[in-house]
């Protein structure tokens, strides 16, 4: 349960909580009295809860847009951990950043309460940065090596052809001997238009057949 009075940490600002679930079948309450249990006495509407995905981007969520939109400069924001301010270390990154250029002040109690925007809160956000940029080096580390892997196996990227080898050879044979028109040439392979244009162009170098 949440209290109905409301105390603030400065003197104007107003103090709001953002309560994410995953499934529809998972419950805020337990973080909600989180926040109270800490200190953090929150007016019922100044509570937002959602259930959406943590894999959706912070500002995706419609839930925490409209907690944005409702904000002002001065005013605070609790979250239980740092999984609800985005999806991953950069997008946690971003949202406090965003969050602080508005003049917003972020609380997160799995950080023992600290706010994000204070001296203390700026150097865990400086390890946050640190890790999410690891993160962004060792995907493409990862995705480079295994692009050259399979490179050197032999195998292709991009899109399958529409037809074979073979076929391709059939349909420009059909074409320079003009039996067929491009339609029927798509009816005939099972494909379409625009495939038989592209396979006439590449093959000829663009000349009309």
């Amino acid at each position: 349960m949440t209290n109905t009075s409301e105390t603030t940490t400065t003197p104007t600002g107003r103090v709001f909580a953002y309560c994410r679930v995953s499934t529809a079948d998972q419950a805020t309450e337990n973080q909600a009295q989180e926040i109270a249990a800490a200190g953090f006495n929150v007016l019922p509407q100044r509570i937002v809860q959602e259930s959406i995905s943590g894999s959706v981007e912070a500002g995706k969520r419609p839930g925490f847009a409209e907690l944005l939109i409702k904000m002002e400069p001065g005013d605070i924001l609790i979250v239980t951990k740092l999984d609800r301010l985005g999806r991953n270390a950069m997008d946690v990154r971003a949202t406090v950043d965003n969050l602080t250029a508005k003049g917003i002040k972020v609380h997160c109690l799995a950080l023992g309460g600290v706010d994000l925007t204070s001296s203390a809160g700026r150097m865990t956000m400086q390890v946050i940065s640190a890790v999410a940029e690891f993160e962004r080096d060792l995907i493409i580390e990862r995705t480079q090596a295994s692009i050259k892997r399979a490179k050197t196996e032999g195998k292709t990227f991009g899109r399958p052809q529409a037809l074979t080898i073979e076929q391709q050879q059939a349909v420009m044979q059909k074409l320079r001997e003009q039996a067929v028109n491009i339609s029927e040439l798509a009816r005939e392979f099972n494909t379409t238009r625009q495939t038989i244009l592209r396979v006439r162009d590449r093959m000829q170098g663009g000349v009309q057949g």
